[in-house]
C-alpha cells in the first residue's frame, strides 16, 4: 500500500466511527493521520525500514501498528470489525450538504437505509418525515441536497472557482455601505480545487446586502439567509456562502472563514494559552473585555504571533514556525525575473517570439527562453537541426533590437523517450542554450520503468530543467507512479532543476513535493508554460510554492538575471 491508499484507510475509519457515535478525539485522531499520510512525499515504506512511524504527525504508537498491519497484509482487523458494525455505505451519505454522522445513524438504524439510492427514494415516498427530527419540509431539503451532491461531486479547479467569484465580487463592491469585500475560504489560501466559495464583506448595514445576494437571477436555491451570514446554490450546485461582519470587526472575520478548520483550531488553543477567546467577532481576553480586529494582522498581532499569510494556514507547523518568528520569505509573483519554459508559434503557440517578449516585457520579466516542443520540431535529425537554426537566426534578429536590456535564450522542451533517451540527439542539444526535458507518454509505467526514464533524462549532460516531472493532468490523472526520493537523489548529484509547472492543468510539482524538494536543498523553476502571451501571467505556479513554504533564494528564476546565465553556464560544465 502507499501513502495515499493508508491515508483513504484512515478516513474510512473515522467516517464510521463518526457514525457510530464514538467520541470525537477518537476520530479526528484517525482524520490527522489521514491528513499528515496524505500530504507526506516520504515514502511509507522508507520510513517504516527506518523505524520513522511516529515521527508522521499525528501517529501514535495504535495508528503506527495499524499502518504495520496494512503494510503486511494489506488488510486491517479493526477496519474490518468496524465494517461488519456499521455498513460501509452509509459513509457516502456524510456526502450530502447538511447531513452530519448522527443523521446518517438516524436513516440507519429507524428506517433500515443504507444507501444514497435507499435514501433519495425514501424521501421520494415520504417514509422519512416522522423521524425525529425530519418532516415533509426537510425531505424536500434533503432530496435537493442528494441533488447538488450528484453535481458536485467532483471540486471546482482554482482558475474556475476565481472566474466565478469575480462577478460576485464586484457586486458586492459596488453596494451602498460595503467597506470591503473579499474571498476567503480554500479559494484565498490558493488550493489547486475548491468546494464552496466563501466570500466575506464588511458593513456597518449587512441586511439588505444579504436581501440583494439571495434574489441575484443566478441562485438557483436559498440555502439560509440572516443577517450576517447566508448560502446560496447555483444551478449546477456549486454553493456560496456570504459572511459579513461590521469594519471594525472585518479582520477577526476574514481570518475565521480564510481558515483552513485545522489552523484556526491550533490558533485558537494557542489564544486561549495568552488568555483570548477568539471568533469571528474578535477577541475575548479573561476579564471580559472584548477586543476588535479591523485588519486580519490585528488577530494574530494581539495574541503575539506575526501575521502568518494565507498559503500557509494548513496546520503544517504554521503556528510553531510563527511562534519562533521562522516564518519563510515567500516568493511572490514579481520576484520572478524569468520565464525558461514556453512556446511560440514556432511549435504549437499561439504568439510570435516577438510577442512573447514584449507580453513578458510588460509584467516586469528581463529573461526569457524560447523552449518549443522538440516532437514538433522534430521530423528527422537533418530537419529538426535546420529548423532550429532558423528559429535561432530569429532569436539573433530580436536580440540585435532588444539590446542589452532584455536577454532571450533559445532553447527547447525535449520529450523523454520510452527507453529513457532524448528524442534530439546530443549533437543538437548542445546547440541550444538551455534544454528543458519532460514526460509526456507512457506515464502509466510501471513504477521503477519510468523512474529510470526521468533519471536518465537528468543526467544527461546538456538538459537543465525537468519541466511537470510527474507529469500529472488535472483532474483526472494525478502524474506517474515515480520513485520520488531517487529522482530527489539525482536532481541533487546532477544539479538539475526541478520545474513547478504554472499550467493549472499541471500545477506539477505539486505543493508536497516542492516542499520535500526544498528541504532536500534541490533548485527549483516557476515556469508558465504559456502556449500564448495572456499566459505568462499565470499566478499558479507561484500558488503552489508558497503553499510549499518556498522563498526566492530556492528559485532558480528568482535570482538576478547574470546569476541564471552563470548558473546556466557552471550547470552544463559540471555535468560533462
Amino acid at each position: 500500500m502507499n501513502n495515499a491508499e493508508l491515508a483513504d484507510v484512515f478516513d474510512r475509519i473515522a467516517s464510521l466511527l463518526e457514525i457510530k457515535g464514538e467520541m470525537a478525539f477518537k476520530t479526528l485522531a484517525y482524520r490527522r493521520a489521514a491528513e499528515s499520510l496524505r500530504s507526506m512525499v516520504e515514502d511509507i515504506h522508507s520510513l517504516r525500514a527506518s523505524g520513522r512511524l511516529d515521527e508522521i504527525p499525528g501517529v501514535g504508537k495504535a495508528i503506527a501498528q495499524k499502518i504495520e498491519e496494512l503494510l503486511d497484509t494489506g488488510q486491517l482487523r479493526y477496519l474490518n470489525r468496524l465494517e461488519e458494525e456499521v455498513p460501509p455505505s452509509l459513509i457516502e451519505l456524510l456526502n450530502i450538504p447538511d447531513v452530519g454522522p448522527k443523521k446518517v445513524a438516524l436513516f440507519w438504524q429507524r428506517a433500515g437505509i443504507t444507501t444514497l439510492d435507499a435514501l433519495e427514494t425514501a424521501a421520494r415516498e415520504g417514509r422519512l418525515r416522522d423521524l425525529p427530527g425530519m418532516g415533509p419540509k426537510s425531505e424536500i431539503r434533503l432530496l435537493e441536497g442528494i441533488k447538488a451532491y450528484r453535481c458536485s461531486i467532483r471540486r471546482v479547479p482554482l482558475p474556475v472557482a476565481r472566474t466565478l467569484a469575480r462577478p460576485w465580487l464586484k457586486w458586492l463592491e459596488s453596494q451602498p455601505g460595503v467597506t470591503q469585500a473579499q474571498a476567503a475560504g480554500s479559494l484565498r489560501r490558493w488550493k489547486p480545487d475548491i468546494g464552496d466559495l466563501d466570500i466575506v464583506f464588511a458593513s456597518d448595514h449587512p441586511a439588505p446586502v444579504m436581501q440583494g445576494l439571495t434574489q441575484k437571477k443566478e441562485v438557483h436555491r436559498v440555502l439560509a439567509q440572516g443577517e450576517y451570514k447566508s448560502s446560496i446554490e447555483l444551478e449546477d450546485g456549486l454553493r456560496l456562502q456570504f459572511w459579513c461582519q461590521p469594519p471594525e470587526r472585518f479582520g477577526s472575520l476574514l481570518q475565521f472563514v480564510t481558515g483552513s478548520k485545522a489552523h484556526n483550531v491550533r490558533l485558537r488553543e494557542f489564544a486561549q494559552k495568552v488568555g483570548f477567546s477568539l471568533s469571528e467577532r474578535g477577541l475575548l481576553d479573561r476579564s471580559g473585555v472584548e477586543h476588535l480586529c479591523a485588519a486580519e494582522e490585528d488577530v494574530y498581532e494581539k495574541v503575539g504571533l506575526p501575521w502568518i499569510p494565507p498559503e500557509l494556514r494548513e496546520d503544517r507547523g504554521e503556528i510553531q514556525a510563527a511562534m519562533q518568528r521562522r516564518l519563510p520569505n515567500l516568493i511572490r509573483f514579481e520576484d520572478l525575473v524569468a520565464d525558461l519554459h514556453l512556446h511560440t508559434n514556432w511549435s504549437d503557440g499561439e504568439g510570435s517570439i516577438e510577442e512573447m517578449v514584449s507580453a513578458a516585457q510588460q509584467i516586469g520579466r528581463r529573461l526569457l527562453a524560447v523552449t518549443d516542443h522538440s516532437f514538433l520540431i522534430k521530423v528527422d535529425e537533418g530537419s529538426s537541426f535546420d529548423k532550429l537554426e532558423r528559429q535561432r537566426a530569429e532569436i539573433e534578429k530580436l536580440r540585435s533590437q532588444l539590446g542589452g536590456d532584455f536577454i532571450l535564450l533559445h532553447g527547447a522542451e525535449v520529450d523523454i523517450l520510452s527507453d529513457g533517451s532524448l528524442d534530439l540527439a546530443d549533437e543538437v542539444l548542445q546547440q541550444l542554450d538551455i534544454v528543458v526535458a519532460s514526460l509526456h507518454f507512457g506515464l502509466n509505467q510501471p513504477r521503477q520503468v519510468i523512474t529510470n526514464r526521468l533519471l536518465n533524462a537528468i543526467r544527461n549532460p546538456y538538459v537543465d530543467i525537468i519541466a511537470h516531472p510527474s507529469g500529472r493532468s488535472l483532474p483526472d490523472f494525478e502524474g506517474a507512479d515515480l520513485d520520488w526520493e531517487a529522482v530527489f537523489s539525482a536532481a541533487r548529484e546532477y544539479n538539475v532543476a526541478l520545474e513547478i509547472n504554472s499550467n493549472p492543468a499541471h500545477l506539477d510539482l505539486d505543493e508536497a513535493h516542492a516542499r520535500r524538494a526544498a528541504e532536500q536543498g534541490l533548485l527549483l523553476c516557476i515556469n508558465s508554460d504559456s502556449h500564448a502571451p495572456r499566459q505568462l501571467g499565470r499566478e499558479y505556479g507561484v500558488a503552489v510554492a508558497r503553499r510549499a513554504w518556498i522563498e526566492p533564494r530556492q528559485v532558480l528564476n528568482a535570482w538576478p538575471a547574470d546569476q541564471i546565465l552563470e548558473w546556466l553556464k557552471n550547470h552544463r560544465s559540471r555535468k560533462r
